[in-house]
């Protein structure tokens, strides 16, 4: 059987220089998701990230709720939502009726880091009280039970809120429920209370191997009856091996000046091969270079193909990070051709 694949769309944003406005990225999103669900394509998620020029997915509800009215097949749903910068009762409230509207297609992905800098997370945070808070596994409790008639535990709770708070429509359940992470703390929680996990490899220094397999080892059924551990990658798929290296090099740019403390800006890639990287840049290209998969469609797929061999991965989530809504298009077709997805009629 054809390994599953699925798209994590961070809604790209191309250079100011093009005009290109945040509705038109979002309209290309959309259009996207329409053409991943053609494909065959399992899921599509949504990130959540603030304060990046480079990308305007923010708000991963709004999005899901249009890519579900887009489709008809895939799974909707967020990579992830970041809990700790919301409460947990709208977190509930968003999902349920999320999947009021698209019953059985939606997926709560849910993260612990901030998706974006300090000061942009204190904001959204409200508070250096609430920034410093270690409080991930009480939010997580407080969100399920929501799932449920009410609060009967979580950090709401504990604070002497009264049980009888119901996330509104009280009669739809939660969708299922990911734990997303960079490294090896998602992958014992989600294992120890029996939920699916995701792990970040698209963006993380952290070698994949050991949190899916602690995943996998540590699993007990819970929402869950068996493990699936969703390994993201960042890939670019194109006709040629050296037309996919082109495009990859905007994503390098727009990486080694976002750390490096500069505005971040995704280049047409005759801009980006020009481009004149400084020695603490080149540190960082050389240091994320591993990690991002370019090439033809055999080379992408013999390389996909062994990573989620060695990692155990029941499912491949393609992140593809590049200058151009026909090229970002094309890549996935690519993918699909190679993998063999079961096309739509």
């Amino acid at each position: 059987m054809s390994l599953a694949l699925s798209v994590l769309d961070l809604v790209p944003l191309t250079g100011a220089s093009d005009g290109m406005s945040s509705g038109a990225a979002l309209r290309n999103s959309l259009d996207l998701a329409r053409l991943a669900d053609r494909l065959g394509y399992t899921r599509y998620w949504f990130a959540e990230h603030h304060n990046l020029p480079t990308i305007a997915s923010t708000t991963p509800e709004i999005l899901i709720a249009l890519a579900g009215d887009a489709t008809t097949r895939m799974h909707v749903g967020s990579g992830g939502v970041m809990l700790p910068n919301h409460a947990p009762l709208k977190v509930a409230e968003a999902f349920k009726m999320l999947e009021a509207l698209y019953p059985n297609r939606v997926d709560l992905g849910i993260g612990r880091a901030p998706g974006t800098d300090q000061l942009t997370a204190l904001a959204l945070r409200g508070s250096q009280e609430a920034l410093g808070a270690d409080d991930f596994p009480a939010q997580l409790a407080e969100l399920t039970a929501y799932g449920g008639a009410g609060l009967a535990t979580g950090r709401g709770a504990r604070q002497g809120l009264p049980e009888t708070i119901a996330a509104i429509p009280k009669e739809v359940s939660l969708p299922p429920i990911w734990l997303l992470g960079s490294s090896d703390y998602s992958a014992h929680l989600s294992a120890q209370l029996g939920l699916g996990f995701g792990f970040a490899a698209h963006f993380s220094d952290y070698p994949p191997e050991m949190p899916m397999r602690i995943y996998r080892d540590e699993f007990r059924p819970g929402a869950f009856p068996r493990p699936h551990a969703i390994l993201t990658l960042s890939v670019i798929c194109a006709p040629t091996d050296h037309e996919a290296e082109r495009l990859l090099s905007s994503l390098l740019v727009a990486f080694a000046r976002l750390r490096t403390g500069q505005s971040s800006i995704l280049l047409p890639p005759d801009q980006a091969t020009a481009y004149e990287f400084s020695p603490v840049e080149r540190s960082v290209v050389d240091s994320i270079r591993g990690r991002h998969i370019a090439g033809s469609p055999e080379r992408v797929k013999a390389k996909i193909e062994e990573i989620a061999a060695r990692t155990q991965a029941d499912e491949v989530m393609i992140s593809t990070f590049i200058y151009g809504h026909e090229e970002r298009k094309r890549s996935y077709e690519l993918l699909a051709e190679a993998f063999g997805l079961p096309r739509a009629a």
